[in-house]
């Protein structure tokens, strides 16, 4: 997982910006001047070809219509200190990030009804909830304390609060909007990560939790979040939550980061759905782990959500942009004059300046080692693509540096030789950051999940996740495959289908054989047919596995004896002929 911090409180994107470029306010003229005394002042606006709008009396400023050649006779009068532009100011407004159009959650079908989200839980397990927070649900909203990880109601890496949003994200003209940001989701925290970096936790801390999640929920539908996981499966957490899923729970777990084609758990168990991360393209992350596993994708690039942090930001003459802190920079507040340092490729005469680098070409930490080389102060770095992007150090530095993106690093060049103030400094506040990961992909999956089961409060875990399955957009290779699953969640298209009534058909098992792993036997069922997307097997009557229905599976080891085989619609008792096996 990555962050990009670009908003900070309500929200500063393209069209909510907090002021717009010097040229878009000069185009109609409005300027402020300031005298070094008010007495003539109007007098010389006039004389200038100008019209006085306001008198700023306290601070000995007017402000006024001014054609261009105004501007500069005004400039050069003895009486006038300055002539700015008049900036604009824009209300600050809500922004719906791109995921959430992009898996339906805002169409009118859900917005418009007022049972959605209701008698249904999403149990997260992470870092916790930042409960003060402006943009988060404060009822409604409950959790366990734990000895080890401490308030459930307090984040201090950030990561929980991030998916909380993505979740939850209240719909109140602050921030950013959650998948069900009504008010009718019940959430509950389960805490597992602390610290700063959040750190780690035991698999018996996540199937402690898992229990937890299901004594919270009560009667309700609930839908468990995991932007978590690791390398090494552990038995007692796949029985737990195979077994979970069995009992009516939807478990949603991240597939990895690592790039590679390794299996993440929980993420890898049967009974667990595997969440890969697109973009905004809906292109698979290069990030996201590829592997058989698979089974749906989400927006995971660039995802912006709550954080309990204060944003970084970067301001000059009049302007002010939200970035984000170059992980590794130093954590403070500098002031200097605004020098455009290109790629920062090399050293310039920065001596106590605030540098604009381009990315490309060198790492972030070359970049900002050639500022301080330089003498600078502090360093933003711009995107060279459209958007934000995360930034590490692998390091330390003495200076503070942020990111910014392409567009906001264009309206600072115009800020040239202004005095800037560039700002990372730590602290809790109402943040709003994008992060990157699985682990902000899995929360699009467990909103949806859970908005479409609320509207389809019938339907069972299995009918869910099969509707998610069969109505998602497919992506890459024809069909499921490993880097996209089954495809991207589409949450309309997921309660339209099961809003259909629904033929189940069973599948018909063809035959069980045995056969020998490491000196034990196994049963080796062969099925084909059947409508749902997978199958339980059950053994004497028990389902001992649910799977993929891809017609063949083991089952054991087995001691000696005879055993009655069904392979059954997965969640359903639409099941095959019984096939008895002896040996």
């Amino acid at each position: 997982m990555t962050s990009t911090g670009i908003l900070a409180r309500a929200c500063a994107i393209a069209g909510v910006a907090l002021v717009t470029a010097a040229s878009a306010s000069a185009a109609d003229g409005r300027y402020i001047v300031k005298f070094r005394d008010l007495q003539g002042a109007a007098s010389a606006v006039q004389a200038a070809g100008g019209r006085v709008a306001l008198e700023l009396r306290p601070q000995r400023a007017l402000a006024a219509q001014l054609p261009a050649a105004a501007v500069e006779a005004l400039r050069r009068h003895p009486l006038v200190e300055y002539v700015e532009v008049d900036a604009r100011r824009y209300p600050l407004a809500q922004s719906v990030p791109y995921g959430i159009p992009m898996v339906q959650a805002n169409d009118p079908v859900f917005t418009g009804n007022a049972a959605s989200g209701s008698n249904t839980t999403v149990c997260i397990i992470d870092s916790g909830y930042q409960r003060a927070h402006e943009d988060l649900p404060d009822t409604n909203v409950t959790g366990t304390n734990d000895n080890g990880s401490g308030n459930w109601a307090e984040d201090t890496c950030g990561h929980g609060s991030h998916v909380a949003g993505t979740i939850a994200a209240s719909n109140n003209s602050l921030g950013v909007l959650g998948v069900v940001g009504n008010g009718n989701l019940h959430l509950h925290i389960e805490k597992v990560f602390s610290g700063a970096d959040c750190g780690w936790a035991y698999s018996s801390s996540l199937v402690t939790a898992l229990n937890r999640c299901v004594a919270a929920a009560g009667s309700n539908r609930l839908v468990i979040n995991m932007s978590l996981g690791g390398s090494t499966s552990s038995r007692t957490e796949r029985n737990a939550f195979d077994n979970a899923y069995a009992n009516g729970v939807l478990p949603i777990a991240a597939a990895g980061n690592d790039g590679n084609t390794r299996t993440s758990y929980p993420a890898g168990y049967a009974g667990v759905v595997s969440v890969a991360a697109v973009d905004a393209a809906g292109v698979v992350a290069d990030f996201s782990q590829q592997n058989s596993d698979v089974e749906l994708a989400a927006p995971g690039v660039g995802v912006v959500s709550t954080t309990p942090f204060k944003a970084s930001t970067l301001s000059a003459g009049g302007a002010y942009w939200i970035g984000t802190d170059i992980d590794g920079s130093a954590r403070t507040s500098v002031n200097g004059a605004l020098v455009d340092g290109g790629e920062c490729t090399a050293a310039g005469a920065w001596t106590g300046r605030v540098v604009l680098c381009r990315r490309g070409t060198i790492s972030f930490a070359d970049k900002v080692a050639n500022v301080v080389s330089g003498g600078g102060v502090g360093a933003a770095i711009y995107n060279n693509e459209a958007g934000g992007f995360a930034g590490t150090l692998n390091g330390s530095s003495t200076i503070p540096a942020i990111s910014i993106s392409d567009a906001d690093g264009a309206a600072a060049l115009g800020r040239l030789g202004n005095i800037a103030t560039l700002d990372n400094t730590a602290g809790v506040g109402n943040g709003y950051e994008a992060y990157d990961g699985t682990s902000m992909a899995t929360p699009h999956v467990a909103g949806v999940a859970a908005l479409v089961w609320s509207l389809n409060p019938t339907r069972s875990a299995a009918d869910i996740r099969e509707a998610l399955q069969l109505t998602a957009i497919d992506k890459g290779a024809a069909g499921r495959d490993n880097a996209y699953g089954f495809g991207i969640i589409q949450a309309k298209a997921a309660h339209e289908l099961l809003q259909t009534p629904v033929v189940v058909t069973a599948p018909t098992l063809n035959g069980v054989t045995s056969v020998r792993k490491k000196g034990r036997t196994y049963a080796r069922l062969s099925w084909a047919g059947g409508s749902s997307a997978q199958v339980d097997v059950r053994r004497d009557g028990v389902v001992v596995q649910t799977t993929a229905n891809d017609g063949s599976t083991d089952d054991g080891p087995l001691g000696s004896g005879s055993y009655g085989y069904q392979v059954c619609a997965a969640g359903t008792s639409t099941c095959s002929a019984t096939v008895v096996f002896s040996f």
